[in-house]
Formats: structure tokens, C-alpha cells, sequence
């Protein structure tokens, strides 16, 4: 096990049961993520991209194997040591913001932040840098149904990297934008990704967005592969 790595995936397996049949999603999947490294994971719908991924996360546990955040094993903690460990070294990105309707851009950016009990008026400090920086200063105030949806996009990138996570795991993250959009929020997680030295996985379909990523692995029978 290299010091670098932020992720190690060993031997992995999920399988689902449904109406008495055995689905087989992921087979036996290895993976390590090194610090600061770019990754893309591509293949045909179906195949197990967002299980897989929500498996690297800590959102769901594998049937066998075991996945290592920083050398902490999922498996071996409770459900809240392992929220705190997502909390502490992740942040997720989706295809849909999930941004709280009822909450203002710089509220639910603070979010995470205020979930580690910083105090609110620190919390929000660092929330408002953080959407100056993805281009929303103008924006704090407004609620996400406010925002377009590149701006809303944007935000959820600011909430995904607020904490300064070791690892950003980003499911078909500009899968709901246009063109323009599209480009201008993968250019904003690759600018992070270098300043921040954050790693960052994206599963995508998208052949440009995969071309841009320092690796590239495919998803297929169950199993990851080079690109």
C-alpha cells in the first residue's frame, strides 16, 4: 500500500438480489486513487458506474471486499464514523445539484462546514470564498430555484470542495448542462483540483470530459479496466 494513495479498492463485489434472481454488478474491482491524481470512469449505462461509485464513497457497502479512505477501512466503522469520514475527506458532485431548495446558495454551501460544528460566522466565511471563487459572489443570497442551472451546478461544486476533501467523486457532473456550462464547470473542477491538490473521479459518458482526466478506466462486466 503506497503512502500517496487516497483510496485503495480491493477485490470488490456487489451483487443485488431481485425476485429471487442474483444481479452481479461488480465482479472484482481494484482500484487505487493517488493524492492530487484525475481519473475518469466510463462505460455503458448499466454497468454498475454509479454503484461503484457510491461504494468508493461510503454511501453503500460492498458484498465483499473492502475500500480504504486515507487507510481507514468503511467496513470497520460505525454508520456515524463514517459520515464523519466522509465529511472530513470527501465531497460528492451529481448530474443533479442537490442543492436545499428552502436554503440560500450560501447556506447550503456552508452546510458541510457547519456539520463539523465550525462556528456559523466561519463557516459562512469560507462558504462566501468559495462561491467568489466559482463565480456566485453576487449570488449568496439567492435560493437555487434563483439560479441557472450552470449557477446551480457551480454552487454544488463550491459545497463539494468547501471542506478541502482529499477525494471529489463526481457522478456525470455536467450530464444536465449545455455545452457552454458543461465546459465551464469540468474547467472549474480541474482548476480546483490543481490548486486544492484534491484528487477528483468522475464517471461520465462524455469522451471529451474523460480525455481531460489524467487516467481513464472502463467499466465493464463487472470488472475496471484501462481505457
Amino acid at each position: 500500500m503506497t503512502e500517496n494513495a487516497i483510496l485503495h479498492c480491493e477485490h470488490v463485489r456487489k451483487h443485488f438480489e431481485e425476485a429471487g434472481n442474483r444481479l452481479e454488478v461488480l465482479r472484482d474491482v481494484n482500484l487505487r486513487i493517488e493524492r492530487g491524481e484525475t481519473l475518469a470512469i466510463v462505460g455503458a449505462s448499466g454497468s454498475g458506474k454509479t454503484t461503484l461509485l457510491q461504494i468508493l464513497g461510503g454511501l453503500d457497502l460492498p458484498t465483499a471486499g473492502t475500500v480504504r479512505i486515507d487507510g481507514q477501512s468503511f467496513a470497520d466503522l460505525s454508520d456515524s464514523a463514517r459520515g464523519r469520514l466522509r465529511n472530513h475527506a470527501l465531497g460528492f458532485v451529481y448530474q443533479f445539484h442537490h442543492l436545499l431548495p428552502e436554503f440560500t446558495a450560501l447556506e447550503n454551501v456552508a452546510m458541510p462546514l457547519l456539520v463539523r460544528r465550525l462556528p456559523a460566522a466561519e463557516a459562512e466565511r469560507t462558504a462566501r470564498g468559495f462561491l467568489e471563487r466559482v463565480g456566485l459572489g453576487a449570488r449568496l443570497g439567492h435560493r437555487p430555484a434563483q439560479l441557472s442551472g450552470g449557477e446551480r451546478q457551480r454552487a454544488a461544486v463550491a459545497r463539494a470542495l468547501v471542506t478541502r476533501p482529499q477525494l471529489v467523486l463526481a457522478d456525470e457532473p455536467t450530464g444536465n448542462l449545455d455545452g457552454g456550462n458543461a465546459r465551464g464547470v469540468l474547467e472549474l473542477m480541474l482548476e480546483l483540483n490543481r490548486e486544492l491538490g484534491t484528487s477528483l473521479v468522475i464517471v461520465t459518458h462524455a469522451t471529451e470530459i474523460a480525455a481531460r482526466m489524467q487516467r481513464v478506466l472502463v467499466l465493464a462486466d463487472g470488472q475496471l479496466g484501462p481505457g
